[in-house]
């Protein structure tokens, strides 16, 4: 899938090499897929991550959640926190569609473990969401159980960045955000490992924004003359997938590092905004009826930092990513949100990056 995106334009977040598609995807066996909804009251969808390729509920997946800032209504996260596990595909939406997403996961999962004969009483489905409504008529709940079924089936590895899916209606720093993602590769004892990220991005202040270490929000608030006094009341939803061979309280400890790429960009994590962390490895898988002790391979806490720098370079690129590849939107009641890509091309931003 062809796109351009924020490295075309000259910005190279920090120093790890990337995978094939710099995405989510480059972690072996995850794809994504979007539906998205786009009418002139509606502009919404799903996006799914799909951990695996096999039945996630019959061999459950080691996973983490951490909550940065908990102005969210997102749905699993107890018991992943508690369990340590992942049993469901990750869906993402928005803020009022997470009940109706909830049970659209339920029945797929219900109809894949009956066609599986996989035994299923009880299930732990993980939504998240961020609140579309300045673009979206988020009332009338568009995103229903057929849309997530199609997301699913159009799941891929080269999935599309920016305005799609559950990314369609949302707002990052003032501008258009969406979905973005990025990928990094570490080597620990000559092997290599994947880190990647999947983010719905619609937080922060404009006048924030900071690329490359350079404050360009302010510039383009004062060209744009943009309301004094905006607040952060958005959420950005991260989702960690990797490959690395760690415990719970390890990936617990990466995911949390993705912060760090958010504060790079200029975030404050505004009382009104949601920041939540949703990570997992496809390292340790868990059968459902598994009644045996087991082995576990984790790495040595002394090599975790170079996961800890990964994180936060995938977070940060992919953020600008959801903005950059993601077009000028006019919504619900003629609202209408700008481009970041846009606004890179005028003379004043541009000389700024330079």
């Amino acid at each position: 899938m062809t796109q351009k995106r924020i490295r075309e334009y000259g910005i190279s977040v920090g120093e790890l090499p990337t995978g094939k598609y710099n995405k989510i995807t480059d972690v072996k066996g995850v794809t994504v897929g979007h539906c998205t909804i786009d009418t002139d009251a509606h502009k919404t969808g799903v996006t799914v991550v799909m951990p695996c390729q096999d039945n996630i509920f019959a061999n459950k997946m080691l996973a983490s959640g951490f909550v940065w800032n908990g102005f969210g209504k997102t749905t699993g996260l107890v018991q992943v926190q508690e369990l340590g596990n992942l049993e469901t595909p990750i869906v993402l939406t928005n803020t009022l569609n997470v009940g109706l997403m909830q049970d659209a996961l339920v029945e797929y999962m219900v109809q894949r473990c009956e066609k599986e004969q996989v035994p299923l009483k009880s299930i732990n489905t993980v939504v998240a969401e961020c609140n579309d409504s300045h673009l979206n008529d988020i009332c009338h709940r568009a995103v229903r159980e057929e849309h997530l079924f199609h997301a699913i089936d159009c799941a891929c590895e080269d999935f599309q960045l920016g305005d799609v899916g559950a990314g369609k209606g949302t707002i990052c720093h003032g501008l258009k955000g969406g979905i973005g993602s990025a990928s990094r590769i570490i080597e620990i004892d000559g092997k290599e490992y994947t880190i990647g990220i999947l983010v719905q991005s619609n937080h922060g202040r404009l006048a924030d924004l900071t690329i490359d270490g350079k404050n360009v929000g302010k510039t383009i608030a004062q060209l744009a003359s943009a309301p004094k006094g905006e607040s952060d009341k958005g959420s950005i939803i991260m989702v960690i997938g990797t490959d690395l061979p760690v415990s719970e309280r390890q990936l617990g400890r990466i995911i949390k590092r993705a912060s760090v790429g958010l504060a790079r960009l200029g975030s404050y994590v505004g009382h009104g905004s949601g920041e939540i962390m949703i990570g997992f490895s496809t390292a340790h898988r868990t059968a459902s009826n598994e009644q045996h002790v087991c082995a576990m391979r984790v790495i040595p806490e002394g090599k975790i930092d170079l996961a800890f720098r990964a994180v936060a370079e995938c977070a940060e690129e992919a953020v600008l990513d959801s903005m950059y590849c993601a077009k000028a939107v006019t919504g619900f009641d003629g609202h209408h949100i700008n481009s970041l890509a846009d606004w890179l091309e005028q003379d004043t931003v541009h000389e700024i990056l330079k």
